[in-house]
């Protein structure tokens, strides 16, 4: 019998369409004249959904009661018996009722799969078992209802139904998702635009994953091993050395410039296990791959160039990063090509970058310009003439003939080049003479004296003297050359360090001593300004010589260690006026840092005085009014008339202390000194109170707080103040047929409670302006105050280690959030609680809690 084929449409989130769009592709097909029935479909009382039904063939479900509930499910015995060409079967992860036949969806789909039915289905990214965990950090909500990887891989086609996160939270706002009542919900937790950016990256790379793993069967079954440049996979060489960190954030950079490129990370290790000369650095550069996003690989083999090479192409490699060889050119010469040159003649179309690196640390020194050759490589030549010279004698000697005097020349003139290759032109001038002297004594007769009887040996004598010293004479002046070369790149890179350090900012200068400490020998520098000691790194010894260089006109560099040569002083001049650059840019980011304080205070204190010269004369000046014509002896009042004038000033006083109360909790919280008691509190003992202050009742106020909602650490005294203030905006601005709405949630240890208004809210790019105090937003009509309502409120709730934050209305207006931690955390995705979509609490029927699109509902009541 045929076996099915399963087709799955994948969503990153609860309403992305992905039922609807299962449904449009079952009416195409009908159309097409194939017979498809709907085995299931979860509408969650969406019209759109519910209305795509038109037309299609519903098997009718069947009824399974659990603790005295009827649950409704999948009737898998009537699809089977119908036996249609293909079944659409929602929600692939959903858990059946129990009594049901199998215990999950899945599991009822690979029974009409095997039957021979075609199924197209739907799940979403947070219910695959190996992304459960990552859902949950980037949610905070547990998924109960999970999907084996493998049965979704096993699918014989995949989709991604795809829908960006701005367009999904309008789908949400304007009521295509949820219903009314738990749309502010969804939308401060589940839905926040951060959790669905970050669930559509992951069903994205999880599609392209499932892909490249099609991609490599696919070339494993053809036998094709050129690489396909479906994506970048950059593959870094690790050798165990300093350079390691260096080649893995290159090929880091490499792909962040390719978007949804691959990081290898690979170390060969020999056959024997013993090719590993820096354990810990491979380790620390292992953690490094990792951190960045990559994979780290070892492979075994000898021929390492080979082994790169083959693992490159097995991963479908697109470019191949090596550090450049830390070989000398004398090493390169009598050991032949290295693994570079290999690897680059062997990578076919494989790109290669080798990367220079400098060693790490204190590794770092600029060369000596001394001599052209170490001491260790002159007396190692000597070395070299004084044992080569005795065992070259003694194998000619063995062998000696009169014929043989030519191949004797050329066997000591080969000892002198290699003494000259090796030691420079002393050692080669020692054993040039050594070796004329050599072959006079022993090959030239008479033998066994220095005596020359014909004058032509005597010119073959000096002729070959000449041209070891000639030979010796080359190999000093490209090692001389060879040297200046390699100081003069370590000089620029160098140059090119202190530069960035500079442009880097904050760590500048730090940066310059250490890399000066480091650069020129030195056991410590410091640098100084006056007898202050800004910056230092290392510890001066007791013997150490001590120099100064001016840095500018405002410091002084002091090095300890050994005295430097008047070409490294020049360089240290560059180094002192880069340093000098980093210094003045310190003093401008102090200037400017303490610039900025001041003029804030200068904008406040203007403003100040600004709300002092109206918004408070506007309350003296009535409340002095009143009172004066209470004094008045030449007016007769009334009883009317003194209450009013009472009425007046008492209304004037209050709305005066009200003000300057206000004025002083901003001078607190602007010097740090506002008192905070945090405790556990509830969040109707806050609000309720707050609602009496201002007068609201439920003509006024929509009350949404659930049942089971923790307590919140707050103070609750400033909490109430700042729902008051909160309240009031809203109230002021709401229309009069439309009632403020409190709504509360708790999500991740966190609770929010938010103040609902549906009037002309703010513009976003104004949101910031609004907590900044004396912003009004245009208002002059000097009867809302001084504009510090809400830059106290935004205060108070940082000061309770909350925040408060202003979100759109959906539907148009306002929504204040105020985020406070929860004294205790309930299950998130508990039955009931809020913002708790992908969660099945009880197994049900659709719109019930069960479900994997059902995010939960609170509790409601009315003010």
């Amino acid at each position: 019998m045929r076996h099915g084929r399963l087709r799955v449409l994948l969503g990153a989130a609860p309403g992305v369409g992905k039922t609807y769009s299962m449904l449009e592709e079952g009416k195409r097909l009908r159309e097409e004249g194939k017979d498809v029935v709907v085995a299931i479909v979860e509408t969650h009382g969406r019209a759109a959904t519910s209305g795509m039904l038109d037309g299609l063939p519903v098997i009718p479900r069947v009824t399974v009661s659990h603790r005295d509930i009827e649950l409704t499910e999948m009737d898998l015995a009537a699809v089977l018996e119908r036996h249609p060409q293909i079944a659409l079967v929602d929600e692939l992860a959903h858990t059946n009722a129990p009594g049901s036949l199998n215990l999950k969806r899945w599991q009822d789909v690979q029974a009409l799969l095997a039957a021979g039915i075609d199924v197209i289905s739907t799940v979403n990214i947070q219910h695959i078992e190996s992304l459960n965990d990552v859902v949950q950090q980037i949610t905070g909500v547990v998924q109960r209802e999970t999907l084996p990887d493998a049965v979704l891989r096993e699918a014989d086609q995949i989709e991604v139904v795809d829908l960006a996160p701005q367009a999904l939270r309008d789908r949400l706002a304007e009521g295509n998702v949820y219903p009314a009542e738990r749309i502010d919900a969804a939308l401060s937790n589940y839905f926040r635009l951060g959790n669905l950016t970050a669930l559509r990256e992951l069903a994205l790379l999880w599609l392209a994953d499932e892909v490249d793993s099609a991609l490599k069967i696919y070339r494993t079954e053809h036998g094709i091993s050129n690489k396909w440049e479906a994506r970048e996979r950059v593959v870094v060489a690790l050798t165990g050395g300093p350079e390691g960190e260096t080649l893995i954030r290159r090929g880091a950079r490499i792909i962040a410039r390719s978007a949804g490129g691959e990081l290898l990370v690979v170390h060969v290790i020999s056959q024997d296990g013993l090719r590993a000369p820096h354990p810990q650095a491979l380790a620390d550069q292992r953690a490094l791959a990792l951190e960045l996003g990559g994979s780290y690989h070892q492979v075994v083999g000898d021929d390492i160039p080979r082994a790169l090479v083959e693992f490159a192409r097995a991963a479908n490699a697109t470019q191949l990063v090596i550090g450049v060889s830390r070989r000398t050119r004398l090493m390169a010469a009598f050991t032949g090509p290295g693994i570079g040159t290999t690897v680059i003649r062997e990578s076919g179309d494989i790109d290669v970058h080798i990367v220079t690196h400098s060693a790490a640390g204190g590794k770092f020194a600029l060369p000596r310009l001394g001599g052209a050759l170490s001491l260790r490589r002159r007396i190692l030549g000597f070395a070299l003439a004084l044992v080569g010279g005795p065992l070259l004698t003694w194998l000619l000697v063995a062998v000696r003939s009169t014929e043989s005097i030519t191949s004797d020349v050329l066997a000591y003139q080969l000892l002198v080049v290699l003494v000259a290759l090796v030691g420079g032109l002393w050692p080669a001038l020692f054993a040039a003479v050594l070796s004329g002297l050599t072959l006079d004594y022993f090959f030239v007769e008479p033998f066994y004296t220095i005596t020359v009887a014909a004058p032509l040996h005597l010119i073959a004598l000096a002729l070959y003297i000449v041209n070891a010293v000639l030979v010796s004479y080359v190999v000093d002046i490209s090692a001389r050359r060879g040297r200046t070369a390699k100081r003069a790149a370590a000089e620029a890179e160098l140059l090119s360090t202190v530069s960035s350090s500079v442009l880097r900012g904050e760590d500048a200068l730090q940066a310059l001593v250490t890399r000066t400490r480091e650069a020129f020998g030195l056991t410590a520098v410091q640098l100084m300004v006056g007898d202050a000691v800004l910056y230092a790194d290392g510890e001066s010894k007791v013997d150490d010589h001590t120099s100064t260089i001016p840095v500018g006109t405002r410091a002084l560099l002091e090095l300890h260690g050994p005295d430097l040569a008047s070409s490294e002083r020049r360089l240290l001049t560059v180094i002192a006026s880069q340093m000098d650059a980093a210094l003045e840019h310190n003093d401008l980011a102090k200037t400017a840092s303490e610039i900025g304080p001041l003029a804030e205070a200068d904008r406040i204190r203007s403003a100040l005085l600004a709300a002092v010269g109206h918004d408070l004369r506007r309350p003296l000046s009535a409340a002095t009014a009143a009172v004066s014509g209470l004094r008045a002896t030449d007016v007769a009042l009334s009883s009317a008339d003194r209450a009013e004038l009472l009425e007046t000033a008492g209304e004037s006083l209050d709305s005066l202390a009200a003000l300057i109360t206000n004025l002083l909790d901003v001078s607190r919280l602007q010097a740090g000194a506002l008192a905070i008691a945090a405790e556990p509190v509830e969040a109707a003992e806050v609000i309720l109170p707050a609602l009496d202050e201002l007068g609201l009742g439920p003509d006024d106020v929509e009350l949404d707080l659930p049942t089971d909602l923790s307590l919140i650490l707050a103070d609750p005294g400033l909490l109430e103040r700042v729902l008051v203030n909160l309240l009031a905006n809203a109230t002021r601005f709401s229309p009069p047929d439309r009632r403020i709405r409190i709504s509360a949630s708790e999500f991740a240890g966190t609770v929010e409670i938010r103040v609902i208004d549906h009037g002309p809210g703010i513009p976003e790019d104004r949101r910031d302006v609004v907590f900044i105090p004396f912003q009004r937003l245009g208002d002059t009509d000097n009867l809302t105050g001084l504009g510090l309502g809400l830059a106290l409120s935004q205060g108070f709730v940082d000061g309770m280690g909350g925040t408060l934050e202003a979100d759109d209305t959906p539907g148009g207006g306002l929504t204040m959030v105020i985020s406070l931690p929860a004294v205790t955390t309930g299950s998130p995705d508990s039955p009931g609680s809020p913002g708790s979509p992908g969660t099945s609490g009880t197994p049900g029927t659709s719109g019930t809690p069960g479900t994997s699109e059902s995010p939960g509902s609170p509790a409601k009541a009315d003010a």
